[in-house]
């Protein structure tokens, strides 16, 4: 590293640390919520010196933010509140985002940092696919675009048929959306034989974790490469991390985030390269701060420099969340780790949905893949391989059944992949 980056981080941490001990009184002063949480914990903001003191803070729960619905953990004043955002609620009632101008145009600068880390130029056309309105995704990617000055389309989600006319009409370069409707697109162009008409170079999908099978898939066939952006309405929304051309990790903005690992049973913060629990301190966000919010997210901060060159740091692709993990006959499990068996298994496609349901006192699992188009090998040899390889690696005895390719359903939005028939 040289000398002038090292003043660089030096500078970086410095202002960080500032920016950290000001959120601290701030949220001290105009936060009933969390003055009545330091209160609890006897602590005092003339106690809190430097991040090193991080781990005697409180963290903030999505549950909190639902108790304190519509708005009661905002404060910065009504008249200085220019837009609401919300969460989608598929985990539970939604909550309300208050943001003030600043907030806005901080979040505009990190979606142009996202679209210039991975080569979006002026020159580019931009089909944004996300939905617009109370979530974030739609809008916030417009306000990348836009600043960065190259070409919204700002299709939002559905009507497949005409997201292909003007992929092909307008020569889109750039695609943001989901991963799964990403494939759900390059599938269909496939089928109607438009592949060669399209002029895509880049793929930006998020909302929901997607595993490089299906990455590779997509690539494969837009021709495309492909880019992983991170994002949580809580904080801000889409934008606050991405991969980077290097796909080594994704690389966050420390200048407005507190990244931290903990372990998600006891709460302990987990030294870098630790495998846990994101949890996210805002530093500059003014409408409604958080203070550790736990993302209940599955990842591990990346100690070493990313050989792109740049100083931000990286986290991990998310593995899963918390609240993702199934017990399965007794061995904790993700969907990350079915995807990292699959994924080596060429007979089947990206696609797959787990069914576990409790017969008799005890549990069964369903595997259901899609045979690869291409692929030569008979239902039962496939679905022999797959049990054998979960079996070793993951410890489960699964039934697996091999379906056609492209039987499993495809998603405009997220794709459901585990139906938990226990819960019922």
């Amino acid at each position: 590293m040289s000398k002038g980056s090292h003043a660089k981080a030096d500078y970086a941490s410095s202002r960080e640390e500032q920016l950290f001990c000001r959120l601290i009184n701030t949220l001290y002063e105009k936060s009933n919520f969390y003055r009545k949480k330091f209160n609890e914990l006897d602590l005092h903001p003339s106690d809190i010196k430097g991040l090193e003191d991080l781990h005697k803070l409180p963290f903030t729960e999505k549950e909190d933010l639902r108790n304190n619905y519509p708005l009661s953990m905002q404060i910065a004043p009504d008249e200085e509140i220019v837009r609401i955002h919300s969460s989608s609620g598929t985990t539970g009632k939604a909550v309300l985002i208050p943001y003030t101008q600043r907030d806005v145009n901080n979040w505009a600068e990190m979606m142009a940092r996202c679209m210039e880390m991975v080569g979006v130029t002026k020159k580019d056309r931009v089909q944004i696919t996300p939905g617009y309105g109370l979530w974030t995704a739609g809008i916030g990617f417009q306000a990348g675009v836009e600043r960065i000055g190259a070409m919204a389309i700002p299709t939002g989600p559905g009507n497949t048929e005409r997201q292909l006319q003007m992929m092909v009409d307008l020569k889109t370069t750039v695609l943001i959306g989901t991963s799964s409707y990403g494939l759900y697109l390059a599938e269909e162009a496939e089928k109607k034989g438009l592949l060669d008409k399209i002029k895509l170079r880049i793929g930006i999908f998020g909302s929901e974790r997607w595993g490089e099978k299906m990455r590779s898939r997509i690539e494969q066939l837009f021709g495309i490469d492909s880019f992983d952006i991170y994002g949580l309405t809580e904080i801000y929304g889409p934008g606050i991390a991405i991969d980077c051309p290097h796909h080594t990790g994704l690389h966050y903005w420390n200048d407005h985030f507190i990244f931290e690992i903990i372990d998600p049973e006891t709460g302990k913060q987990l030294e870098p390269g630790k495998k846990g629990e994101l949890v996210i301190t805002t530093l500059t966000k003014e409408g409604m701060p958080l203070l550790r919010f736990r993302t209940r997210d599955i990842t591990r901060i990346i100690p070493a420099r990313c050989s792109c060159g740049s100083s931000y740091p990286m986290i991990d692709r998310i593995t899963g969340r918390t609240d993702d993990m199934i017990k399965i006959k007794g061995v904790q499990v993700f969907p990350a780790d079915f995807e990292n068996v699959l994924k080596s298994i060429p007979e089947i496609s990206s696609e797959y949905r787990i069914v576990i349901d409790r017969k008799n006192g005890k549990d069964s699992v369903l595997l259901q893949v899609e045979r690869n188009e291409h692929s030569q090998a008979t239902a039962e040899a496939v679905a022999k391989k797959c049990e054998e390889e979960i079996k070793n690696r993951i410890g489960i005895t699964v039934e697996v059944k091999v379906l056609r390719y492209k039987e499993l359903p495809r998603s405009e939005k997220k794709t459901k992949r585990i139906i938990d028939n226990r819960k019922n």
